[in-house]
């Protein structure tokens, strides 16, 4: 055994691993060796690790480390504190998760995990005292693309407090996958774009006034990209009428965008006019609640009928689809009388779902889990 132990331990090789010793010089205050020292430190100067916590009285007194903290006025907890892990059981497949990597753009660093919209089971809760606990079913979204432990298409998924929305008794997780993003688009378009004040909504807790929380707060606290979005967009009289137009896919004909926004805007207190195809979506749109459903078959007829209806008086349209609904939404809000008020055309949840003031889409399912994925966006 020393034998073959022998066999695999080169002495040259070893030597010249070894520096050559010092000759002692009494006379030489300092020493140079002729091999370069070690440009790491050693062990007992690197700073001790932090003490991972593993009960919530704990987490007060421990330091977290937040990048770019300066840039985060709105983050007044530690980020990992608020976070809980869910057990994916269904995910929403959004268009964008497929034109992503066919046409390459709207994708971090690779490699990198998709997915946006999730609903699962709770397995761990925040650290934190939270609203949610162990066991609780929830949806949430996926707002950070570069982070893959929050991606949906994965077993497990981590998940900020404030992303999630915890799921009632009568909901399905297969029917709640495809809100999380549709409503939170719906609500910033209506919000913000548009102005709509959320707070006279009638569900036991009032709703925010986005618009009114965005521009009083400091200018340089937003990005620079889009101050002139939060700022100038849309005057403070410059408000939603009586009539709001919403405008949905042609191929479609509803997506989940466009039903969270007639269903907020309901909830509101106007009334909405909804652009689809009658004859195919028609019946299962009428669960939805719009005060007026326009044909988009002839578009000539449709844009006098809102015309008429509107009395001439739409400014505000919503569309959910691409340019051919919103040509048409720009038609039906011309105005006839010179010095009208110029248009606007845009491109609370937990109560809404339990007192069903929240209406799921239709969903069609794709079995197979996660091998399916790829299957089913490409029939998407």
């Amino acid at each position: 055994m020393s034998r073959l132990k022998e066999m695999y331990i080169s002495q040259s090789l070893e030597q010249s691993l070894t520096p050559p010793e010092t000759p002692p010089n009494e006379k030489a205050e300092n020493l140079v060796h002729p091999w370069p020292e070690p440009e790491t430190l050693p062990k007992e100067m690197f700073p001790p690790k932090r003490r991972k916590p593993h009960h919530a009285e704990e987490i007060q007194d421990t330091e977290f480390e937040i990048s770019n903290a300066l840039n985060q006025g709105i983050l007044l907890r530690p980020e990992a504190a608020i976070c809980m892990l869910v057990a994916v059981g269904v995910v929403e497949l959004n268009p964008i998760e497929w034109k992503a990597p066919d046409f390459g753009f709207g994708l971090p660093d690779l490699p990198c995990i998709s997915g946006r919209d999730l609903a699962g089971k709770i397995v761990e809760a925040p650290k934190l005292r939270s609203r949610f606990k162990r066991g609780d079913r929830a949806l949430a979204i996926s707002t950070d693309s570069r982070d893959s432990g929050k991606a949906a298409y994965q077993q497990y998924a981590v998940v900020s407090d404030y992303n999630a929305c915890r799921l009632p008794h009568h909901l399905s997780s297969k029917n709640a996958a495809p809100l999380g993003v549709a409503f939170v688009a719906a609500s910033l378009a209506l919000g913000m774009c548009i102005g709509m004040d959320f707070r006279g909504v009638k569900t036991g807790l009032p709703g925010p006034n986005v618009l009114y929380a965005i521009s009083s707060t400091s200018r340089d606290q937003r990005p620079e990209d889009i101050r002139s979005e939060n700022f100038h967009q849309i005057n403070k009289d410059e408000r939603a009428g009586d009539w709001i137009a919403i405008g949905e896919p042609t191929e479609s004909g509803s997506s989940a965008m466009g039903i969270c926004a007639i269903r907020l805007t309901k909830l509101a207190g106007f009334k909405v006019i909804a652009i689809i195809d009658v004859a195919k979506n028609g019946e299962r749109m009428l669960k939805h609640d719009a005060d007026l459903f326009v044909d988009r078959v002839d578009l000539e007829r449709a844009i006098q009928i809102m015309k008429s209806i509107s009395k001439w008086k739409l400014r505000f349209g919503l569309d959910t689809g691409g340019k051919d609904s919103a040509l048409l939404l720009v038609e039906a809000m011309q105005q006839v009388v010179e010095g009208q008020k110029r248009l606007h055309l845009v491109g609370l949840t937990v109560k809404l779902l339990e007192q069903r003031l929240l209406a799921t889409p239709d969903i069609e399912v794709a079995e197979g889990g996660l091998e399916g994925i790829n299957a089913a966006l490409d029939k998407l």
